[in-house]
């Protein structure tokens, strides 16, 4: 596949080992291709150790890979760039900064003019429901508020490409489950593409518009999944729609599917 010729972003051929400082390497990520077309959402599912944090790391442009290469709408990716957001577990804010600045910190280290990035950080503050904490420090929020700080920190930078490293994992039930609806939200109401990678299969299955299911040892795409559940989530309550027959049905496959890499991994490790 021709990366030049591709609008949205192109995992063509892409493979990772690293060398290990004692001598010996492992072999992260093994030809793993995938294309995505400009506001799809997809989720990335599978055992640990099976290269979805790598992954996302050499699309972000922290990693180079050691076969292969990233394209986005057909220039290849060779570091770090703004058209690239990412949002990790942990919010990674500047915790000493409020809310607005927080979110302007993009815009303001870009020199773009104070009228215009203004407009947008309230904008962001209103799409996130954080109108009325604009100026609370950082450190005041419940760690859902962060993450809502992060997300929209990382729209302020207006990027085709929004990354996330398991961004609810650190959060309770009840919070995950609204910043889920938020997630949503953002994808429908923004159009960016968004790459999500969770532990959580019921996650997975709820946010994934695509959901590819990664194995390990080394790490490749196992099977992919269009799924029908975000579309549904936009208008839909998330309760019915987890309790829902073909809901339940497709997270026991992969739960089933998840269960046995696993226990091949913790045998291989016995031997």
């Amino acid at each position: 596949m021709d990366g030049a010729d591709h609008n949205g972003l192109l995992v063509d051929d892409v493979s990772m080992v690293f060398t290990l400082p004692g001598g010996g390497s492992v072999h992260a990520l093994s030809n793993v291709s995938l294309s995505l077309g400009s506001g799809e959402l997809l989720s990335v599912l599978g055992p640990s150790g099976c290269g979805k944090t790598t992954l996302l790391n050499i699309v972000a442009g922290f990693l180079a890979p050691t076969q292969g290469a990233v394209f986005l709408n057909g220039q290849q990716v060779k570091g770090p760039a703004s058209e690239r957001g990412m949002v990790f577990q942990q919010g990674a804010l500047f915790e000493w900064l409020d809310v607005r600045r927080n979110i302007s910190f993009g815009p303001r280290m870009m020199g773009k003019p104070r009228k215009q990035w203004k407009e947008k950080v309230d904008h962001l503050l209103e799409i996130v429901g954080l109108v009325d904490f604009g100026d609370k420090p950082v450190y005041q929020l419940s760690g859902g508020m962060q993450q809502r700080v992060a997300l929209a920190r990382c729209l302020a930078n207006d990027p085709d490409v929004i990354l996330m490293d398991e961004p609810l994992g650190a959060l309770d039930a009840l919070t995950r489950e609204k910043m889920q609806g938020l997630v949503l939200k953002l994808w429908k109401e923004t159009g960016k593409t968004i790459v999500l990678i969770t532990h959580s299969v019921e996650e997975a299955l709820f946010l994934g518009e695509r959901l590819i299911v990664m194995a390990p040892r080394p790490g490749r795409i196992h099977r992919e999944y269009r799924l029908p559940f975000a579309e549904r989530g936009l208008t839909e309550s998330p309760r019915e729609i987890k309790a829902s027959p073909d809901f339940i049905e497709k997270r026991e496959e992969i739960l089933s599917m998840i269960w046995e890499m696993e226990e091949e991994i913790m045998g291989g490790a016995a031997t």
